[in-house]
């Protein structure tokens, strides 16, 4: 679903965040108001509510290079241990994942 929406967005960002429930992400978290540009993504924190099943985001980096921005580093500090950049061409392989001070992470996909 993740790579679908990142096709759609292209040649935009696409951006939301992860729910997990037993460390198991189950569920992409969109936020109303989200603005995607072509080198960024918006989130209106605000529409995020109190969700403690929220555990990072993930986006998308339609330049094909899935390694943060300094932007990147600060929004993965403020919102939760796990974060996931998917660059472009957006296949299954194409994705790396960080924890919350943008260190590289294992995620294995079920």
């Amino acid at each position: 679903m993740i790579m679908e929406a990142s096709k759609d967005s292209y040649p935009k960002e696409f951006g939301a965040f992860l729910k997990a429930e037993h460390e198991i992400i189950y569920e992409i978290l969109m936020l109303p108001g989200t603005v995607q540009g072509d080198h960024h993504t918006l989130f209106n924190l605000y529409h995020k509510g109190i969700d403690f099943s929220v555990v990072g985001s993930v986006h998308s980096h339609p330049s094909g290079v899935a390694l943060p921005s300094d932007a990147d580093v600060s929004m993965f500090s403020n919102t939760g241990p796990i974060h996931i950049i998917v660059a472009s061409p957006y296949r299954i392989s194409d994705f790396q994942a960080f924890n919350r001070k943008a260190e590289k992470i294992d995620l294995k996909v079920l």
